[in-house]
């Protein structure tokens, strides 16, 4: 089994990036092994934590992951000079909404907690909903959703779902719809009763050809065909059930959440 370690780096706590650590349950192929280094906020601090990089990668035979939330940019680009795979939350979040608001975003460890306050905890929550319930992984607790995404797989409902929960605290649970949806030409049985929270993503083919090509590349689930087929398949299901579905071909996990809010009614 493929063995990878993985970093959790935070100037805090790091309750923020170690939210992110249900995503790994994706890839049970690989053995991780999880290393939290919270209140890393010091140059020394940093530069061990990139021997540890170091170490781990020369034992694993391959570069670790690590996922990051560092408010110190100088920290930060330090970290980055290890040979790792990086998941920064500034730079995916903090960063491109100040450079959109042009003001300079606080960095301070903790600030998330002092800022938002029990809307922090909110979201952490909504956060950790989201993640136990990607992918259909688990029905239980299902009523609680606030959204429910479905699509064929890989069109953008994973990312989408923890924007949602992320920067809104929207409990957000997603769906694949899958050959055994096509053949019965029904959804789920269990998403049924949840209509009123269901909304859909649908994906040009020709994109989801190229997404699932760099993950199967020559199998028929990515082949062009399957995509199209898929895809079509999956528009009818939805157009039947009288569910609205946005495109995520070209769209932002921002605007997608938008739209999926105003559809929705759900307001922050």
């Amino acid at each position: 089994m493929l063995k990878r370690t993985v970093f959790f780096i935070s100037d805090g706590t790091g309750i923020t990036a170690g939210a992110l650590g249900k995503l790994l349950e994706h890839f049970p192929g690989t053995n991780f092994t999880q290393v939290r280094l919270p209140f890393s906020d010091t140059l020394d601090k940093i530069k061990q934590a990139q021997e540890d990089i170091l170490n781990a990668a020369e034992e694993d035979g391959g570069r670790p992951v690590v996922i990051m939330s560092l408010g110190n940019i100088e920290l930060r680009n330090t970290l980055k000079q290890s040979n790792a795979y990086f998941i920064d939350l500034f730079n995916t979040f903090i960063d491109p909404l100040g450079l959109e608001l042009d003001q300079q975003p606080l960095t301070g460890a903790g600030i998330a907690h002092s800022v938002m306050g029990t809307k922090y905890n909110d979201r952490m929550e909504a956060v950790n909903f989201t993640l136990n319930h990607d992918d259909g992984m688990t029905n239980s607790g299902l009523e609680e959703a606030q959204v429910i995404l479905i699509g064929v797989s890989r069109c953008g409902k994973t990312p989408t779902s923890v924007y949602l929960a992320m920067q809104f605290g929207i409990k957000a649970a997603n769906y694949p719809l899958i050959p055994e949806d096509f053949e019965r030409g029904s959804l789920p049985a269990v998403l049924h009763k949840h209509l009123d929270k269901i909304f859909g993503l649908t994906i040009k083919p020709e994109r989801l050809h190229a997404v699932r090509n760099e993950r199967r590349s020559g199998s028929f689930y990515a082949s062009l065909d399957n995509c199209r087929k898929e895809i079509a398949t999956a528009e009818d299901l939805m157009r039947s059930a009288g569910i609205t579905w946005a495109d995520s071909t070209s769209r932002s996990v921002e605007e997608l959440s938008a739209i999926i809010m105003e559809k929705t009614r759900k307001h922050v």
